[in-house]
């Protein structure tokens, strides 16, 4: 019996509740769920009243405690309260209808049903979109009754965890009642290749898409806050038994690699594919080879009794050879101690300074390392919280001045952008004449558990930090919490960034060994050690594409003639590039089940469920959460658009759903309602002032203005279950031929200047884009968009990279290398309408 799928989109896992329903002698589940509601609904307020009064909140888990409970089990009947916080959230807010919270004795020979509540916190996300709603969660379906013995004293209920998106119950006679949860492999699934698949376009709207892959994902591995615990030494093989005659002339052993060799660039993709084959074993005995942590009498300071408590962990450890020291104050112990130690770069010595996240003792002593090393760059590679848990201790402030010890700090300015925030502070010390200005990069990419899902992100962040730095400003401070883990691999893919340009090298083994001389554990987990080499691939196979503004035209030449050697266009090598980026198949579970596969339009464009868009769940309704519909970032704003394909008749309820829901209060349709003759969108819209209702959600036409490339509507819109209304407007463009791209691209450009307009005017939600299937001509949309917000804001053109990021969020966006090419177009003529480029600001 599954649990709706549980989005961390709106923040990670909350809490989990055991929730018990006492059932009549004779009475069915069919029979209880008439009487009290289903699953969903109990202990809520559109619960009847007996769902109100009769289900009670037994136990109550946090997400460790649940995953604790694994193999232990735990008691249900025991009659003592319920004093976990969770125990305590109800959805009944009449005073005194639900009952009181708290593991109930059970009665004898009474049958008893339960479900499993899973909370989503909301306060958490990342960065991602969240519904206006304060309690999100969703519910399991009712256990299989059964009856308690004539005698008893407590049911014992052992929880398997897994992954949050599904829980089977299964419950059974034993002491009491047995709750298992399958785990999430267990479940019957279908493999998204087993289905067949309708073509993606008409041979005249695109090539077939090319498949191959940078490398493989890699587990996340052990995050930085867990004990540190040696690698497993990789198991020996099996001697092999005597061969028989007669025998084959035994193969030659596998040569053990030269982890200490530098790897040529050109070899590095054979390389990384033969590190990662049989599982990473040969990445596995290359992590394992690098040094352990130094003995004790390395590191006097760091174990010092005055200074202990200035360590965030026991097994972290900062060298004395390394160590940043600071200027001792009088009388007071310790007083030159941070935990913090100097790293050389590729070729620059003590180029950066690792430290721990400053814990609320040693911001102060942050501040005094930054003041007396005299750093104008800080680069933080952490969130302040991850998964409820303090990471560092915010050491800035978020207006104003304030002071740390002797030393104020003022911010004067924040700069947002997808997965990277820079600040900006002007820092004083007290009796010191004059002022500095110290820039914090903070990266936000990195998720709660894990790694990213591909090292654009971080790439994208380092460029941003070599570009707005020099060699004045070190040493660069690098923190994340610990200090070693992702500080030590932002400080590995610099540096081997810099080597692959002077030298065509890499020496990942060499770098990393000689991190752990000055600081324990740099790269703390072997998925990280792996992220550096998919990175540095990264940059190999697709190098820098950015271009300054002024260099535009020059950019343009190269991409249009053809190159010596290979008989395509520049343009032609990098959409090839782009078609090469593997789709996802085993992400798209959710567009595959049974009950979602008729809302597709097409079969081959399938939302990722790492990015597809969660409806609310309908009690009882399987796959009332699925809509084919993708979150996508945009220049500054995580989840700036909905990219969606056209609703089909039979979801156009589930779209205004979607838009209400999300809050978005501006549509771009991209598509006739026909082309071809072949229907591209229902007509999900009343005409005329006429009112239509959607489900729960009512819209009312107010009224279309027509322009020389696009309709614009508006909608009122309000929802029959709430009060608040909105106003919804539909930018229908009339610009896109039905073969190819438009001739130019001034109406595309104004479309979204007035959509901007828009957005400003209706709170910034999310912005609904659509055409068929919400790919090719969506995915060009939201591709010049972003790319003509970063023209505006830095002077710098990256098509390629922005359609990359695109296609990794949603299959096929820009789907055809005439799309690719008017992005290119757009930006040439957004930028030739301006006398002098420097002046398009």
């Amino acid at each position: 019996m599954d649990l709706p799928d549980v989005s961390e989109r709106n923040g990670p896992i909350s809490c989990y509740q055991v929730i018990v329903v006492k059932m009549r002698k004779d009475e069915t589940l069919a029979g209880l769920e008439r009487r009290v509601g289903a699953p969903d609904v109990i202990l809520t307020d559109s619960a009847p009243l007996e769902g109100q009064t009769e289900p009670y909140v037994a136990l109550g888990f946090s997400r460790e405690e649940y995953r604790q409970l694994v193999s232990e089990g735990v008691d249900v009947g025991t009659g003592v309260g319920c004093d976990h916080e969770c125990c305590r959230r109800s959805e009944v807010t009449t005073s005194g209808r639900a009952k009181d919270h708290g593991d109930k004795a059970l009665e004898p020979a009474t049958k008893y049903t339960a479900v499993v509540r899973v909370y989503v916190d909301t306060s958490v996300s990342g960065g991602r979109r969240k519904r206006d709603t304060k309690k999100l969660y969703a519910t399991s379906s009712f256990i299989e009754p059964v009856v308690t013995q004539d005698v008893v004293t407590t049911a014992v209920i052992p929880i398997a965890i897994g992954a949050a998106v599904g829980v089977l119950l299964v419950l059974v006679t034993a002491l009491g009642i047995l709750l298992y949860r399958r785990r999430a492999a267990a479940k019957k699934s279908i493999p998204a290749a087993n289905f067949p698949l309708t073509p993606v376009a008409t041979p005249e709207e695109a090539k077939d898409e090319l498949q191959g892959a940078v490398g493989p994902a890699v587990d996340a591995g052990t995050e930085e806050e867990l004990a540190v615990k040696p690698k497993p030494k990789p198991k020996p093989k099996p001697t092999p038994r005597p061969p028989k005659p007669p025998a084959k002339k035994p193969s030659a052993p596998v040569q053990t690699p030269k982890f200490d060799e530098p790897i040529a660039i050109t070899n590095l993709e054979a390389e990384f594919d033969r590190r990662t084959s049989h599982d990473n074993q040969i990445f596995s005995e290359e992590f394992s080879a690098l040094p352990r942590t130094l003995g004790r009498e390395h590191a006097e300071a760091y174990y010092s009794d005055f200074n202990m408590e200035k360590n965030r962990f026991k097994n972290i450890i900062a060298y004395d050879n390394a160590r940043v020291q600071l200027t001792p104050i009088s009388d007071t112990p310790g007083s030159d101690y941070i935990h913090a130690s100097y790293m050389d770069g590729y070729n620059v010595a003590r180029k950066f300074i690792a430290a721990q996240g400053p814990l609320p003792n040693t911001v102060n002593d942050f501040w005094r390392m930054i003041w007396e090393t005299e750093s104008k760059a800080i680069v933080m590679v952490t969130n302040l919280k991850e998964n409820n848990k303090q990471k560092c201790t915010q050491y800035w402030p978020d207006s104003g001045k304030q002071s740390y010890g002797d030393i104020d700090v003022t911010i004067v300015d924040t700069i947002p952008m997808v997965d990277q925030l820079t600040r900006i502070f002007l820092v004083t010390k007290e009796g010191v004449r004059g002022r500095r200005q110290v820039t914090q990069f903070h990266f936000l990419g990195w998720p709660d558990y894990g790694l990213p899902q591909s090292p654009m992100g971080l790439l994208k962040f380092h460029r941003t930090v070599v570009t707005k730095t020099t060699a004045k400003d070190t040493p660069i401070v690098v923190h994340c919490s610990a200090g070693v883990g992702r500080t030590g691999t932002f400080l590995t893919v610099d540096a081997m960034l810099e080597m692959m340009q002077a030298e065509e090298k890499v020496d990942v083994f060499g770098f990393v060994s000689r991190m752990r001389q000055n600081r324990s554990t740099m790269v703390q987990t072997e998925a990280q050690y792996v992220f550096i080499y998919r990175a540095l691939l990264e940059q190999y196979l697709y190098g820098d594409t950015e271009v300054e503004v002024a260099n535009i035209h020059h950019y343009m030449h190269k991409l249009r003639t053809e190159q010596p050697g290979k008989d395509k266009t520049g343009f032609e090598i990098e959409f090839e590039k782009l078609t090469r980026l593997p789709v996802d198949r085993a992400n798209m579970r959710s567009g595959n089940l049974p009950a979602n596969m008729n809302k597709n339009r097409v079969l081959q464009i399938l939302p990722y469920d790492t990015r597809r868009v969660f409806l609310k769940h309908k009690p009882g309704v399987k796959g009332s959460d699925y809509i084919n519909a993708s979150f996508i970032d945009g220049y500054r704003q995580k989840d700036a658009y909905i990219a969606t394909q056209g609703p089909l008749d039979r979801t156009v309820e589930d779209f205004w759903r979607m838009v209400w829901e999300w809050n978005s209060c501006s549509i771009v349709m991209l598509t006739e309602l026909k082309e071809k003759g072949r229907s591209k969108s229902a007509h999900y819209w009343p005409e005329d002032e006429q009112l239509q209702t959607f489900g729960d959600v009512i819209v009312t036409a107010q009224g279309v203005e027509t322009f020389s490339d696009y309709d614009l509507r508006t909608f009122h819109v309000r929802h029959t279950k709430e009060e608040e209304s909105r106003t919804v407007q539909q930018f229908h463009f009339h610009g896109w031929p039905e073969v190819g791209s438009p001739d130019n691209a001034s109406g595309m450009i104004d479309l979204i200047g007035q959509v901007q307009k828009q957005q400003q005017q209706s709170g910034n939600g999310p912005i609904t884009v659509h055409c068929s299937t919400g790919s090719g001509r969506t995915g060009t949309f939201c591709a010049i968009s972003t790319v003509l917000e970063r023209v505006k804001a830095e002077g710098i053109c990256d098509v390629f990279q922005v359609v990359k990021a695109l296609r990794l969020q949603r299959p096929h966006m820009v789907q055809t290398l005439d799309q690719y090419q008017f992005c290119y177009q757009a930006v040439l003529e957004y930028l030739d309408s301006f006398d002098h480029y420097a002046n398009f600001r």
